[in-house]
């Protein structure tokens, strides 16, 4: 199971498009709100009714962790001490870890980016302490999938879905999405 998570604030084309792909993928993924309450309300006011409440005990046993970027989001992602302990456990125990935007910061500063290539939007660098920054589109390393924004959103989720889907499943999507050549588009 993959969880993605929610807070007020977040981008909501770096969650949409991720959440969509997964699952058109056949993925499990499961939205989280960190709220408190089931709708949370995105960085452009666009609402979203969350799969579940986040509880560490549920999150804990996920196969990758999902942090869109969006602000305020990432500030309340980041205030959630809740978050930071499941986060430090999954990064410890070397699962998949995926951030995109701002939200690599969160990683950043909880010092899990250590000696990683990451990429983030740019000027949220200087919060990825320990981290070898790339700026590229999208940076999978070991056991972190980062991207740049928005506009990697699409990037980023086929970046995550290579990690548990077939290749034959991701073409299957990418066709019946009528996506340019992939190397077009950097996809």
């Amino acid at each position: 199971m993959l969880h993605v998570i929610l807070a007020d604030g977040f981008e909501e084309i770096e969650a949409f498009t991720t959440i969509d792909i997964l699952r058109r993928c056949g993925i499990s993924v499961t939205t989280v709100s960190i709220t408190g309450k089931r709708v949370v309300t995105g960085a452009h006011n666009i609402r979203i009714m969350a799969d579940g409440l986040f509880r560490q005990s549920a999150v804990t046993s996920s196969e990758c962790i999902i942090l869109p970027g969006g602000m305020p989001g990432v500030i309340n992602l980041y205030a959630c001490e809740g978050l930071k302990k499941v986060l430090r456990s999954h990064v410890s125990h070397g699962r998949l870890t995926a951030a995109i935007c701002a939200a690599p910061i969160v990683l950043g500063r909880l010092n899990l980016l250590n000696n990683h290539r990451v990429t983030c939007y740019p000027g949220c660098e200087n919060d990825l302490y320990g981290a070898k920054y790339t700026g590229a589109t999208v940076e999978a390393d070991a056991t972190f999938i980062t991207a740049n924004g928005p506009g990697a959103a699409m990037a980023f989720a086929f970046a995550i879905t290579r990690r548990f889907a077939t290749p034959s499943v991701i073409k299957r999507v990418k066709d019946a999405l009528q996506l340019p050549n992939p190397a077009q588009q950097g996809l």
